[in-house]
């Protein structure tokens, strides 16, 4: 078994940063999981293997043919939202946009926000000051499904992680957005005419996009993963607009190529007790392919997961009470 402590050390002791003595000591951190690193050139997700069936790759090639909304439903921990940032990384559609859905998400927000509290406090320090007033598009920011509707020659990526958890209304609410590819700033539609073009604020970092007269219309529709944990139900009209892809359950064969895409086929040959055991208990209780990663990796690492609630936590249930 490979160790990350090398020689200064044998595996099962040196793994173990944290004492909890009391005693401050210098210690360098090994190198974290390859899905845990972050990098400058890609802050939001490290370029990972996504491993899929054929058949489920096709559903989403009728989807991008199709400039349809792709649905994509399974359990926790199937890969949902990873496959939303393949996609985006492998054809090359620049940072992945996500809109994070909750209770309280709105349509309105992801479109787009306008800090009117903001525009009057700065415009009257202006006019205190002598200066000119700020331009009302300092104050307005698109959201992350407004900045997927910009106009661009290549289509950008959005993912909706987890409608099921919003508003029963938020699915109808989408419709004319999914179908149409515009939306209006009624903030900006009442300027006059002189004022037709107004420079405002994308998701992007420091991203600006000129709106005319208010309006935001896509010229190619963007490549939209939306996940759900199957929590409930959507409008016939919905799912009408959308092509649906339901990811299973990895199997063994699938949880062990998952294991050495990304870890590679060492790490395979030393976690048959892990994929034994997650495969074990997953049967009562629901567990995700990241939490057998996460102990392959501390196993290629020295870890000793037969240490004492040590594979508990790794492997922990999702369900349930703690």
């Amino acid at each position: 078994m490979t160790s990350a402590a090398g020689a200064s050390g044998a595996p099962g002791t040196d793994w173990r940063l944290f004492h909890g003595d009391g005693e401050p000591r210098d210690v360098a951190l090994p190198p974290a999981p390859p899905w845990r690193r972050f990098t400058p050139e890609r802050p939001d997700r490290p370029g990972m293997p996504y491993v899929i069936e054929p058949s489920h790759a096709d559903i989403v090639n009728a989807a991008l043919l199709l400039r349809r909304p792709l649905l994509v439903t399974g359990p926790a921990g199937t890969g949902k939202s990873s496959l939303a940032h393949a996609v985006a990384r492998e054809l090359r559609l620049g940072e992945l946009l996500r809109w994070p859905v909750n209770s309280r998400s709105t349509v309105k927000d992801a479109l787009y926000q306008y800090d009117a509290i903001g525009r009057l406090r700065e415009t009257t320090l202006s006019r205190d000051r002598g200066d000119a007033e700020p331009s009302i598009g300092t104050f307005v920011r698109l959201g992350p499904l407004g900045t997927a509707l910009v106009p661009s020659a290549t289509p950008r990526a959005l993912l909706v992680d987890e409608m099921d958890k919003g508003d029963v209304d938020l699915p109808n609410d989408l419709l004319t957005v999914f179908e149409d590819g515009v939306f209006d700033i009624p903030e900006l539609t009442r300027l006059p005419e002189d004022m037709a073009d107004v420079e405002v604020r994308t998701l992007d970092h420091r991203g600006t996009v000129v709106v005319h007269q208010g309006v935001v219309r896509c010229s190619e529709f963007p490549v939209v993963v939306i996940t759900s944990n199957g929590e409930r139900d959507f409008p016939p009209a919905f799912l009408r607009r959308c092509v649906r892809l339901d990811l299973p359950v990895p199997d063994e064969e699938r949880l062990r190529s998952i294991v050495a895409a990304h870890l590679g086929e060492e790490a395979l040959r030393t976690a048959d007790d892990l994929v034994e055991a997650f495969l074990r208990r997953r049967a009562p209780g629901e567990l995700a392919t990241d939490q057998l990663l996460n102990a392959v990796f501390l196993r290629t690492g020295g870890v000793d997961l037969d240490a004492e609630g040590l594979l508990d936590a790794v492997l922990h249930q999702l369900t349930g009470a703690m």
